[in-house]
């Protein structure tokens, strides 16, 4: 009953006029984010944070999270009509939802993932508002040792779940870990990894590396490959709605996805792209329809849609009721709280309740004007592809460098953020994850303060913080997440060499 309590004064702080105004932006501007290919709900949080300075908090998360659910419902939009996903959760969609458009039932696509999204969002939030208070409840009693290990799940599994080559994705994490600790070892008062360069005494601000990886890098991308994209977009025929039979496909898709995204999103690392995926492989498996698959079937959207969704709340959990991101896009709205002053966490529950419920509540409301934004204004959204590319990306490089000279006023954050665009776009051109950065550079002071407060409580002993029952069980957690993906990969490559085997015999 104290959570439905606290619920209930969260609804009394979002349903204030001021932080309804703040919601509505963030549902349009995430939901026109996630119909622009290319732009994200991390790079828009990241421009968005110097803009924000001024806020209060409580509109200023209000306005974040409506962004974060708005992009996962947008990302569907050019997925079905262009055949270009918005967000890379909606990579799965574009397969059966692109077919269903060349068939003329791009309405029914569109309704069923504007649906299933806010069926995996209600659910989602549902799920957000237990589960972050059950963490809250057990996170209390945990110390820097068991922080220490939580901190190294989130890194582990990011690292492992990220991109396709496994050193690639290490080096990723260590690259950031070391930008991440660049600054004053605020323990020992000497500069670290700065050389010489007075402006990196205190470190590389999250925000600056938020924008130079996400924004700037993908400006760079745009402008690297402008001559080989091609966009055939199809045009939407006929009522945005579902027949009687495709709603009833889409009703098992949509809760099983709700449920599968969620606990995925909920995973550190294991972001709505693997759960999109996963979901996929799961409907076509369990569908009577398996031929359709990939040539138009309603559940191949019902499905990942749902998921990728349901995955955005599941993200929340770790953020809200741990204060350890599991995304990028939490990872800079971890920034977000600390910029604040705030940390996201069991005191955050005690220290700003209006804030923490207050967001809770206005996820709910966010899923309804999402809902009444997608059906009916669908065709406004697709406008949105009309905008010359030029123009929308050097609005980015505008936004980006005000929102950068804003904070410090200082022409070396300028650099610097150019220095970490260039850096993002040779990553991405030898396909290096981004994530593992990003993620890196918040939880590196962390993970660094953490470990050597754990060293002062243990008298620098690693065996006797091993000895901490809870600590062991994480850490062993952070190496299986660590060894069972490329585990798994080592049996599937091993399981395809035999079926060649079996093939090359049956052959002969």
């Amino acid at each position: 009953m104290e959570i439905f309590g606290s619920l209930l004064g969260g609804f009394a702080t979002a349903l204030t006029p001021q932080n309804l105004l703040y919601a509505g932006i963030g549902v349009l501007l995430g939901t026109a984010i996630g119909v622009l290919p290319g732009i994200g709900p991390a790079l828009t949080i990241s421009l968005l944070l110097p803009i924000t300075f001024g806020l209060d908090p409580v509109p200023a998360f209000i306005m974040f999270g409506g962004i974060y659910y708005g992009a996962m419902y947008g990302g569907s939009t050019t997925s079905i009509l262009v055949n270009t996903p918005g967000e890379s959760a909606s990579v799965v969609t574009a397969i059966d939802g692109y077919q269903m458009a060349r068939q003329g039932r791009a309405g029914a696509a569109l309704a069923t993932s504007a649906i299933g999204s806010f069926v995996a969002g209600t659910l989602g939030t549902i799920g957000l508002m237990f589960f972050a208070a059950i963490l809250v409840g057990l996170a209390v009693k945990l110390g820097p040792p068991e922080y220490f290990a939580i901190m190294l799940v989130a890194l582990s599994a990011v690292t492992s779940l990220s991109g396709t080559s496994a050193p690639k994705a290490v080096f990723a994490t260590i690259l950031g870990l070391a930008l991440g600790l660049i600054g004053l070892d605020n323990q020992t008062g000497q500069l670290r990894l700065t050389y010489g360069i007075n402006e990196l005494e205190e470190g590389i601000d999250v925000v600056l590396g938020a924008i130079g990886l996400f924004a700037v890098s993908e400006v760079i991308w745009y402008a690297a490959t402008l001559h080989s994209q091609e966009e055939h977009r199809e045009r939407v025929r006929g009522r945005v709605w579902m027949t009687g039979e495709e709603f009833r496909r889409s009703v098992g898709p949509w809760f099983r996805g709700s449920g599968l995204g969620f606990f995925i999103g909920s995973l550190p690392g294991a972001g709505a792209t693997i759960a999109s995926f996963i979901t996929y492989a799961i409907e076509k498996r369990v569908s009577k329809n398996k031929a359709e698959f990939g040539k138009g079937a309603i559940e191949g959207v019902a499905g990942p849609e749902a998921a990728n969704n349901a995955a955005a709340a599941g993200h929340l959990v770790p953020l809200l009721g741990l204060g350890i991101p599991g995304s990028g896009t939490t990872a800079v709205m971890l920034a977000a709280f600390q910029i604040y002053g705030l940390q996201p966490g069991p005191l955050l529950f005690t220290s700003r309740p209006d804030l923490v419920w207050g967001l809770i509540a206005s996820l709910y409301l966010a899923n309804v004007m999402l809902l009444v934004l997608n059906l009916p204004l669908v065709g406004m959204w697709v406008k949105l592809l009309d905008i010359p590319k030029p123009l929308l990306f050097s609005g980015i490089i505008v936004v980006s460098a005000i929102g950068v000279f804003s904070l410090n006023r200082n022409a070396f954050d300028l650099l610097l953020v150019f220095l970490l665009g260039v850096l993002g776009y040779v990553m991405k051109r030898y396909d290096y994850p981004l994530a593992p950065v990003i993620l890196g550079i918040v939880l590196g002071p962390l993970i660094d303060n953490n470990f050597r407060r754990s060293m002062i409580m243990t008298d620098g002993s690693l065996v006797t913080l091993l000895t901490r029952p809870g600590t062991l069980v994480i850490l062993l957690v952070a190496i299986a997440f660590f060894l069972i993906p490329y585990a798994l990969r080592l049996y599937g490559r091993r399981r395809g060499r035999a079926d060649m085997a079996l093939l090359v015999d049956d052959a002969e």
